[in-house]
């Protein structure tokens, strides 16, 4: 479908939060048969953006218009029942209701006596799978679920309240290339009915292959909108950060150290079988394979967050009990979950709090945690991760997704560990950022630190790491060095055809 008129627009749009400006003078427009790109950098204003379409905040001056009527949204109530929808990068949904219960809550079909017609929301939950082509049950319990199939949930909510408008808020960072590009089947299949989606993403390769156009926001400001088939990477970086980005990968050119982390034979029944490998002070090691594959379960199993059935695990020369992440703490390991927000830190806990955590003997005092010294362990770490933030004391929940994940990051750092697991570090990170924590991960190796990198971005595997662990149903299919680490090589070790 030929993309011809406006379903939404935002004209000359300003938006302050206290002293901050966090929008200033954006205009956008969402044509109808048209995937359009919202990109920039963290605290670019993207988030701001979303929320004034989806009825959460409301502009201090300019325009929201629907079908070219200016329009005040009083709630998100008020924007679904004009048809917007927005779907965030982590679903909410009830985990203990069926997958139809989960699309149809709060509109619910009724029968006589007004009573859940269940057969009819079974029926048209049934209807909307089949309209995207995707096989999920509707009376499975949500319980269990991958994300991916979260995502097309959220995506049936939005056609079962007859969303024209539909909103994608980083909904890939969590998937696979394979479920994403189930993903994005989807939003073409919308697109092609006649909705305007807005996708938001800092992975710039799905920009480009699925958005038709993309707008650019710099601190709160419109920098250009393009048609994407006119831009090229370089040039949206650029737009993106204000100036030319250096390689995305550092060069690092140095000799890999003693031993650091040894494990031998780990295994935990079920999960992963008889995994074994090292990673060497001054080193990068990558652990790759699909989603599903066992990678962040053997970096639990080695940090002790998880127990394990056999093997050893050993920080520099330092055997490490099983289930015990003090002790793996104490030996110099450090770990960077993959689930930042349940895993990886308090939300209601402020910024500077969540900072020092695992260092909070360093900043106390006889047992009481010196204000002056927590604030300035956190500022220093603030300001070497690029965090964009109001005030330290701020709860870390304010913070926007990326600015989370370099919290964690600054957290564990802190803690100056000799070996330093990663589970997907650039989640959810703008591409200004992932140059500098790609360069700070390889100043650590070239301290001596040694790390173990797990990452769903092939391509970050490739350019950071000097060797190449692939996992396949929970064990190690290869082992690749970095001049035999190919993108095919990886994938096909990957989906268990070896080495």
């Amino acid at each position: 479908m030929t993309a011809t008129r406006p379903l939404l627009e935002l004209r000359d749009v300003h938006k302050s939060f206290d002293a901050v400006r966090a929008l200033r003078g954006v205009s956008l427009e969402l044509l109808a048969g048209e995937v359009h790109a919202l990109a920039g950098e963290n605290g670019a204003g993207k988030s701001t953006v979303v929320r004034i379409i989806g009825g959460e905040h409301r502009p201090d001056a300019g325009e929201l218009l629907l079908d070219g009527e200016p329009t005040r949204l009083r709630g998100p109530r008020e924007a679904q029942r004009h048809g917007i929808a927005v779907i965030h990068q982590e679903p909410s949904q009830f985990p203990d209701l069926t997958v139809a219960e989960n699309v149809f809550m709060g509109r619910q079909p009724l029968r006589a006596g007004r009573r859940i017609d269940r057969a009819a929301m079974r029926a048209r939950t049934a209807e909307l799978f089949d309209s995207l082509g995707v096989p999920i049950d509707p009376d499975r319990v949500t319980r269990g679920l991958s994300i991916a199939d979260q995502q097309i949930i959220e995506i049936a909510k939005a056609l079962a309240a007859e969303a024209r408008i539909i909103v994608m808020d980083e909904p890939t960072a969590a998937l696979s290339t394979v479920e994403a590009e189930r993903l994005f089947r989807v939003a073409r299949r919308l697109a092609d009915g006649g909705a305007a989606l807005l996708f938001i993403s800092h992975r710039l390769e799905e920009l480009a292959a699925l958005c038709q156009r993309v707008t650019v926001l710099r601190d709160g400001a419109l920098v250009t909108t393009a048609m994407m088939a006119d831009i090229d990477r370089e040039t949206l970086v650029r737009s993106m950060v204000g100036r030319d980005v250096e390689l995305l990968f550092p060069g690092r050119e140095h000799e890999p150290g003693e031993d650091a982390l040894v494990v031998e034979g780990l295994t935990r029944s079920g999960v992963f079988h008889d995994v074994s490998f090292t990673v060497r002070c001054g080193e990068v090691v990558g652990l790759a394979g699909l989603v599903g594959s066992g990678r962040s379960e053997v970096a639990r199993a080695v940090f002790g967050v998880d127990e394990r059935d056999a093997g050893t695990v050993t920080v520099a020369g330092r055997p490490l009990r099983t289930g015990d992440p003090r002790a793996a703490i104490a030996a110099g390991l450090a770990m960077v979950p993959e689930d930042r927000r349940e895993q990886g830190l308090v939300l209601d806990l402020s910024i500077e709090r969540n900072a020092t955590l695992a260092r909070l003997r360093a900043v106390s005092r006889l047992g009481v945690v010196r204000r002056a010294r927590e604030r300035a362990v956190a500022g220093e770490w603030a300001g070497r991760l690029g965090l964009r933030f109001r005030r330290l004391g701020d709860p870390v929940a304010t913070l926007s997704g990326g600015n989370q994940q370099k919290v964690v990051l600054g957290k564990w750092l802190a803690t100056e560990p000799a070996v330093l697991i990663v589970d997907e570090p650039t989640r959810g990170i703008d591409v200004g950022a992932k140059v500098e924590v790609h360069a700070l991960l390889a100043d650590l190796a070239a301290r001596g630190i040694a790390v173990l990198m797990i990452s769903s971005e092939l391509s970050e595997v490739l350019g950071m790491a000097d060797r190449v662990l692939v996992m396949h149903e929970g064990r190690l299919t290869a082992e690749l060095d970095r001049a035999e680490a190919t993108e095919e090589a990886v994938m096909h070790a990957a989906t268990g055809g070896g080495p």
